[in-house]
């Protein structure tokens, strides 16, 4: 019966809804089927993951492993927490390098065109150049706002104007739920990986042989000392006169 309203429904709305663009359904992550008409020309383009309901536990959205690592080195590179880029990552495109939103943002981390072209990103849908776009804008933004989280997620999905006119984290309705949907996807993804600020082990053998694994790097061995060259020639001239 569900099936046959919603068939109605559709087929009620259709001379509208052609004007507007094309009715695609599709099913959303609880498996629900969605239908949403996208503008004309984009028909095939895939649109971006938009608030849901959050559940309790770990990420449910995996990342691929090759955006896993692209986001590793980029994190590294810019200063910036990992498990925060997959959280933003999660919220704007649920790991999707062809998302497309309602607004023309594009790609994993919804970069607008305009911003993407200050911040010298030519390819939106390009894991890497996106990914990399994205991280120094959240990286700019988390230091205008001096590390205040709220502030730079709110400036992420609002404007920094927007930031600015209101003072904080604006009212709009769709702000506050994606900066409440971001840090809790935040803590989730830092309890699915927790970052260690060293990962690198370094093997060596103490003075009985044993085995020692440790994150700090072993001290070099203590160079033999030798005698002074000058000492030397000093002495051997002392030698000499004495025989």
């Amino acid at each position: 019966m569900r099936v046959l309203v919603f068939a109605v429904i559709v087929l009620a709305a259709g001379p509208a809804i052609a004007a507007e663009g094309s009715i695609q359904v599709v099913r959303d992550r609880d498996g629900k089927l969605v239908a949403a008409n996208l503008p004309a020309g984009a028909v095939g383009a895939r649109t971006a993951a938009r608030p849901a309901p959050i559940s309790e536990g770990l990420p449910s959205v995996a990342a691929p492993p090759q955006i896993n690592q692209i986001i590793s080195e980029l994190s590294r590179r810019h200063g910036i927490s990992p498990a925060l880029v997959k959280a933003v990552v999660t919220v704007e495109s649920a790991f999707d390098p062809k998302a497309v939103s309602a607004k023309g943002a594009r790609g994993l981390m919804q970069l607008m065109p305009g911003t993407a072209a200050d911040l010298g990103v030519d390819n939106l849908y390009d894991p890497r150049g996106n990914l990399d776009g994205g991280i120094r804008h959240l990286r700019v933004l988390l230091d205008r706002y001096d590390g205040d989280l709220r502030l730079a997620l709110a400036a992420y999905n609002a404007g920094e104007e927007a930031v600015r006119r209101h003072g904080g984290v604006p009212p709009f309705a769709e702000t506050r739920e994606y900066v409440r949907r971001v840090l809790h996807h935040y803590e989730r993804w830092q309890r699915a990986a927790p970052e260690r600020p060293n990962q690198t082990l370094y093997r060596s053998r103490d003075a009985a042989g044993r085995l020692l694994v440790s994150n700090l790097a072993a001290a070099a061995p203590p160079a033999p000392r030798s005698e002074p060259r000058t000492a030397a020639r000093t002495a051997g001239r002392a030698n000499g006169a004495s025989r």
